[in-house]
């Protein structure tokens, strides 16, 4: 058996959820520029197919090897990744909607609205799956609601124009769909995400296609797969593992800091201006995000026997025996044995506990 692994609980959720965020915030001032002349639609449907035929390559390419260090799709998760794909949540009906609100708003503010899907996602899995929120939490999702509402702040009240709105919507469909990969988050994050990708691209090209829309030149479909690959495709590879590690609403939380990637590149590229609201918002959404990376979970808690099977390596909560020498990560079917100790800690695949 191998030595058990010492690490930070922040390792490597942490660092995941934010590198998939820096990956998706720039997909809207990106798409803003592929937006001119193309169908919404179309460009949703490309983006997605970009990240399902890419990351189909990359698994043909990675081998059977690497594939094996990922628990696979069982019966069971079948129903989860159904509802996720019949639904079209996240794939279908989200990037529909911020495309379409991209072209009633500034690139920038958009991005910065994005805000609220971090802020749906958590609010979902607190009160639908009782994942532990605590007050830092809470108050930084109070501060990114506060810039949301500053950013639709016309005059005598907040007055939400279609382009917010659409965004909003986006982000509610994406916090639905967030929680339902939660459920699968311990399989191959590959395939999950190339299956995504693969559906919900067939269905927004084939809708454009029959609403009369065209194919765009060849360079803005190879730009659109590329922007689809990287922004959609491995940021939601990086965001199911860091689901795994972090649990639903704390990787919804770290996701936050997706939007001002994205509006800072509208700034840069787009040239959108930089308004007093604009940066007040700013300010208080990155208080909350400040709040969110922040937050240290601390507590004795018990482990009740437990048996699962998901991509790990021998660290403290994996103390089983192998007959021969494996490698590091690798997926079986395994036991963990009842324990009690106290570690900093998210509500991972083993910390889903309730707390007083």
């Amino acid at each position: 058996m191998s030595e058990p692994h010492s690490h930070s609980h922040l390792w490597p959720g942490v660092p995941l959820a934010l590198g998939s965020a820096a990956l998706f915030g720039a997909t809207p001032p990106l798409s803003k520029l592929l937006l001119n002349g193309v169908n919404p639609f179309m460009l949703a449907g490309l983006l997605y197919l970009g990240a399902g035929l890419g990351l189909a390559l990359y698994r043909l390419l990675r081998g059977r090897q690497a594939a094996a260090g990922e628990a696979q799709l069982t019966a069971g998760d079948i129903p989860w990744l159904a509802l996720a794909l019949a639904i079209g949540m996240g794939g279908v009906i989200a990037p529909v909607l911020l495309l379409f609100g991209l072209t009633l708003n500034t690139a920038s503010s958009s991005a910065l609205l994005l805000n609220l899907e971090g802020l749906a996602t958590m609010a979902i899995a607190w009160l639908v799956y009782r994942e532990n929120v605590d007050r830092r939490l809470l108050f930084g999702a109070f501060a990114i609601l506060a810039g949301a509402i500053l950013l639709s702040w016309q005059g005598e009240g907040v007055a939400f124009n279609r382009g917010a709105l659409m965004v909003a919507g986006a982000c509610l469909a994406w916090g639905i769909d967030n929680n339902f990969t939660r459920r699968i988050s311990a399989t191959d994050p590959v395939v999950i995400a190339m299956l995504k990708g693969l559906v919900a691209g067939v269905v927004n090209v084939g809708l454009a296609l029959a609403g009369g829309a065209l194919f765009p030149p060849a360079s803005v479909i190879a730009a659109t797969a590329a922007v689809g690959f990287f922004g959609i495709g491995v940021s939601l590879v990086m965001f199911i593992v860091a689901l795994r590690h972090l649990g639903t609403a704390r990787t919804g939380a770290y996701y936050s800091l997706a939007p001002f990637i994205g509006a800072l590149l509208a700034i840069a590229i787009l040239g959108d201006a930089v308004t007093l609201k604009l940066a007040a918002a700013g300010v208080l959404m990155g208080v909350g995000l400040w709040l969110h990376l922040s937050e240290r979970h601390e507590h004795e808690h018990d482990h009740e026997e437990l048996e699962h099977e998901h991509s790990h390596v021998h660290d403290e909560h994996h103390q089983h025996h192998h007959d021969g020498p494996v490698s590091e990560p690798h997926s079986h079917w395994h036991r963990h044995a009842p324990m009690r100790h106290r570690h900093p800690h998210y509500p991972d695949l083993h910390h889903r506990h309730g707390h007083g």
